[in-house]
């Protein structure tokens, strides 16, 4: 739109004012429609220097000729007037539509001979990558995952387990509780669960044999936190209930995992343990994965790894079940246990020194794992 051919006020009164406002009005959206139609950067500076230009700018000019020319008495008329027209430029110039029918701006344009951004992928957590990779030996094996809550009731996680009120193996497994609960009865009172374990309670409760699951999940007890020891560390543990179930087929499940996890090659030994919710119990101990049992830093020179406990499921634990479902009769039905920490997995398979690692959420040490 040309800046010449200023428009000339045909009086001053406030009808002749404001239809004389309302052609400049309607010159204003005709300019900013044409420039939206262009829909670049470059037609909105032009926008803004037809009417706001401070040399040659239309409201300008048009503001000088009309007030010249006016008496003084319309000079406050037309000056409120072209206080409130400017807003009106200024709201064109912040609109977002000026673009909207232009997919790139020309000062973006892309340069399709430059590499493309590398968007880096992410990738499982050493600690979630063995938890997973353990529990799929076992789903293998026809196991289903069990899941449960990670605040419990003293109930299911000691007493149902046969860890009665007293008995000193609570003291290995000292927990952190939930505050005030002093006044609720010792079986009602909450705590961070110590092991896995309550979830193989409620799902006997919950179903009749046969039973088998794994179950994976983060535990918590009240540890000093050292090199190899956290507060807070995670447990895969494992539930097989039918008839007829003997110990050796808890050493045929759990060799055949091992092997299936580490190689082939390793073998299993059982060593006599205790354990209050199995009877018999036992300590299962790999030959070193790493040196093939020959002795190596990782085995303490010994050739073997100590990894986890096992045991036959202790009668007097279904005993606690029957009352929700009778058919866990220790007369006529069997099964066994076992349990292994992930975290101590995890830093034998990565070659990690330090659990705290696993916990520190540092980027530059969990990149190494992507």
């Amino acid at each position: 739109m040309s800046q010449e051919g200023i428009p000339q006020l045909d009086g001053y009164s406030e009808d002749a004012l404001d239809r004389a406002f309302a052609e400049l009005e309607k010159e204003v959206d005709a300019s900013a429609l044409e420039a939206t139609k262009r829909g670049t950067s470059d037609a909105v500076e032009e926008f803004r220097l037809l009417w706001l230009g401070r040399k040659q700018g239309r409201l300008k000019q048009v503001s000088e000729a009309w007030l010249k020319s006016a008496p003084v008495e319309a000079r406050k008329s037309i000056g409120l007037r072209f206080n409130a027209l400017k807003p009106r430029i200024e709201s064109w110039l912040v609109w977002e539509g000026w673009t909207s029918t232009q997919p790139t701006l020309d000062a973006e344009a892309i340069d399709v001979t430059l590499p493309g951004t590398h968007r880096a992928l992410g990738a499982e957590h050493p600690l979630i990558k063995t938890m997973h990779e353990m529990v799929a030996v076992f789903q293998r094996m026809g196991y289903s995952v069990g899941v449960g809550p990670e605040v419990e009731t003293d109930y299911y996680n000691f007493e149902s387990l046969n860890f009665p009120p007293g008995h000193p193996a609570r003291d290995t497994q000292d927990t952190l509780v939930v505050a005030n609960q002093d006044r609720k009865p010792l079986r009602d009172r909450l705590l961070m669960r110590t092991h896995t374990s309550p979830v193989q309670i409620r799902t006997m409760e919950q179903q009749p044999p046969p039973v088998r699951i794994v179950i994976r999940g983060k535990v918590h007890r009240n540890d000093a936190a050292d090199a190899t020891h956290s507060p807070i560390f995670h447990q895969i543990e494992g539930l097989c209930v039918d008839t007829n179930i003997t110990f050796s087929d808890l050493k045929g499940t759990l060799d055949h995992a091992m092997k299936e996890f580490f190689g082939s090659s390793v073998k299993t030994r059982f060593f006599p343990s205790f354990f209050p919710f199995t009877e018999p119990s036992a300590d299962v101990q790999i030959s070193c994965p790493f040196c093939g049992g020959k002795g190596c830093r990782k085995c303490k020179y010994s050739g073997w790894i100590e990894l986890l406990g096992c045991g036959m499921v202790d009668p007097a634990v279904f005993g606690f079940v029957q009352g929700k479902q009778p058919a866990y009769d220790p007369k006529k039905i069997s099964g066994f246990a076992f349990g292994m920490g992930v975290d101590r997995i995890a830093m034998m398979k990565y070659g990690i020194s330090d659990i705290s690692l696993l916990y520190s959420g540092d980027a530059r040490f969990l990149e190494q794992f992507a």
